[in-house]
């Protein structure tokens, strides 16, 4: 909303129009413009929103692992967070690399083809240096890395990618494996350069460093599950999940819960008085009779009618009845 104008100020530009200090013709309207996306109905987007959206919601769940993760594995402050998934030419996931890169090639068994796992080389020395014992600070130029710092790398990266498993569980049970770490993107020609990829960026904290990972899909690769990768399939799917986990829960406590069992003899009712004159050997007649039902209550709701006995010289009652006063 523009500035409003008091009195004073429209009663000076009225008089600059008037006297010719101002032109009309100078004073411009903006208008807004819809901006309009072109659609290619000959090339449709091969990742649809709502494949995306599902995307988001695995990678959500994945950057909280990673996020766990790294805290406890470097013991310092690490936050992951899901930036963007965009679908878009491989080509332009490649073209924005530049050199030194930490490239993953990974192999996502059991779906023909692989992925790339990218991780920022800033993230990468500081996950480096964090390891061996420093602050977790960025290299201040960047340079090539060594043998033994792609060992590293390679090392975390193996536990990083083994986080994905659960996420992906109620899409397909995958089996993510390191193939090779590639330094050089021109070597990571995975799949034509025309071929869409899903991208998804998580945005990676690590103490006072920033960076990002990209994990770049083929739409190739999990073109067999495409149609599991709608949302509410997804939801669906992990709603029944947690119903037969919760119900199997609930059965197990329930099945282990300790209750109160007792049997009642019988019941008589006496006044005070009578109470207060009870002496030992007093007998009380009470109201079930020889050969009648006992009550056994669980905790104080009578569940059972049973007969008096004794087995292996314990006092003892067997069930003869279940009383069921909730059908009542």
């Amino acid at each position: 909303m523009g500035d409003i104008l008091s009195q004073n100020e429209i009663d000076e530009l009225l008089k600059a129009l008037t006297t010719g200090d101002i032109d009309v013709q100078q004073i411009q309207t903006t208008k807004t413009e819809k901006k309009v996306k072109l659609h290619d109905f000959k090339k449709p987007p091969k990742f649809a929103n709502d494949h995306k959206r599902t995307l988001q919601f695995i990678n959500e769940n994945y950057a909280r692992l990673v996020q766990s993760f790294l805290s406890g594995y470097l013991r310092s402050l690490v936050q992951v967070d899901v930036l963007s998934v965009d679908a878009l030419q491989y080509s332009e996931f490649s073209n924005s690399l530049a050199n030194p890169v930490v490239l993953g090639i990974v192999d996502f068994s059991p779906l023909n083809g692989s992925l790339i796992f990218e991780m920022d080389p800033s993230i990468a020395y500081a996950l480096i240096d964090r390891i061996l014992g420093g602050r977790g600070s960025a290299m201040e130029r960047i340079r090539s890395f060594t043998e033994i710092e792609l060992a590293i790398l390679e090392r975390i990266i193996i536990q990083i990618l083994n986080l994905m498993r659960e996420p992906w569980e109620s899409i397909i049970s995958i089996k993510p494996r390191l193939e090779k770490i590639e330094t050089n993107a021109q070597f990571a020609q995975i799949i034509h350069p025309n071929e869409m990829v899903a991208l998804i960026t998580l945005n990676v904290v690590v103490g006072e460093v920033k960076g990002m990972i990209n994990i770049c899909i083929p739409h190739m690769t999990v073109e067999p599950i495409m149609p599991k990768l709608s949302t509410k399939l997804w939801f669906t799917n992990i709603e029944n999940e947690k119903t037969e986990h919760n119900k199997q829960d609930i059965e197990f406590r329930i099945e282990n819960t300790l209750v109160p069992v007792r049997a009642v003899l019988g019941r008589t009712v006496i006044n005070v008085g009578e109470f207060l004159d009870l002496q030992s050997g007093d007998v009380l007649p009470l109201e079930t009779s020889i050969n009648g039902d006992l009550e056994v209550l669980v905790g104080d709701l009578p569940k059972f009618l049973a007969k008096p006995g004794v087995k292996k010289n314990k006092v003892a009652v067997k069930i003869t009845e279940v009383i069921r006063r909730e059908e009542e």
